[in-house]
């Protein structure tokens, strides 16, 4: 297949079960939830052996995102080809109806706690919705020790040396590796990670699987061990408008995992770089890709993928519509 032939590929969920997930997401992606239990993640693209996002359009409708980057890499990836033999970003949907545990991933500095094949974890999320009740937390208070937090463990005190948000739609937040974090009690975000799986559980909150009627594990030693307790900036970003006109375009995050802008516009506006990749998501409102003189509808909750060989492409709005391009930095 030449490089020409690439065009805009689009994606469908994977659903995961979560003990602390809703069923809001059925309002947000056209893909029908499974089942009447809680959903909590669907994952909108992923190159994880495990979980493998499919094209849902197109002549390689059908094939894994896994074997588009063998048999396609210089194509889909352009100029970020020869570094990443995965695609390096794993994109998600949570519906956080309860409180996700507190926890922290590790980072690329702390390989003994990474298994095999896995990379740190650095992410970020963006807030689709919130409740009057919902919370994020996100880094630790000022002068939190080792100690403190392990007092907190134990008396169940823990928020109290945590740093609170009140979330509101639109927010931003940034959770580099080594953070403590946690959101819930109604909220709905977008979260742009690497492609990492690496969780360690510090507090839990009670919770009891109802699949299994036990509480989940915790792994309060390996948390401990990469927890940054200098904190390194995190939580709430102020957006940085990069253009007013014929599009709104936002950056939120800039970091050397991902770039993610929002744009919000009315009239047409371009999307996609020249060689390399770009993923839209469009979070409101509705419109076209256009590549090739090929028009590729896009409507709330879709995930696209532009592979490099797609270069710049345009997009032509329904109306006012808000989507998020997400960027890998070479």
């Amino acid at each position: 297949m030449g490089s020409t032939s690439m065009y805009p590929l689009r994606f469908e969920p994977i659903y995961q079960y979560r003990l602390w997930g809703g069923r809001r997401l059925s309002g947000l992606l056209s893909a029908p939830l499974p089942g009447d239990g809680p959903v909590g993640e669907a994952w909108v693209l992923s190159d994880r052996n495990d979980h493998q996002s499919k094209v849902a359009n197109g002549p390689l409708e059908g094939q894994t995102l896994g074997e588009l980057m063998e048999q396609f890499r210089e194509q889909l990836m352009g100029n970020l080809a020869r570094r990443f033999p995965h695609f390096p970003l794993l994109l998600k949907f949570l519906d956080a109806s309860e409180m996700l545990s507190v926890q922290v991933h590790p980072s690329d500095a702390h390989p003994e706690l990474l298994p095999p094949g896995e990379t740190g974890k650095t992410e970020a999320w963006v807030v689709i919705e919130a409740e009057k009740g919902s919370r994020i937390y996100a880094g630790l208070q000022p002068g939190t020790t080792a100690a403190d937090l392990r007092h907190s463990l134990a008396n169940g005190t823990i928020v109290d040396h945590l740093h609170g948000i009140v979330p509101r739609q639109g927010d931003a937040v940034y959770i580099p590796a080594g953070t403590v974090h946690t959101l819930g009690d109604g909220v709905v975000v977008f979260e742009v990670q690497q492609n990492s799986d690496v969780t360690f559980r510090l507090y839990d909150w009670g919770h009891v699987d109802m699949k299994t009627g036990q509480p989940r594990p915790l792994q309060v030693e390996q948390a401990f061990a990469c927890i940054d307790f200098d904190g390194r900036p995190g939580g709430l970003v102020s957006p940085l408008v990069m253009t007013a006109t014929p599009v709104e375009r936002e950056r939120l995050f800039d970091c050397e995992a991902f770039q993610l802008f929002r744009l919000i516009g009315q009239a047409p506006f371009t999307v996609g770089a020249a060689a390399e990749p770009r993923v839209l998501v469009c979070i409101d409102g509705s419109g076209q890709v256009e590549h090739a003189k090929i028009p590729y509808a896009v409507g709330k909750g879709d995930i696209w993928l532009l592979p490099a060989a797609a270069g710049v492409c345009g997009f032509r709005p329904n109306g006012e519509v808000t989507l998020l391009e997400i960027a890998i930095p070479e």
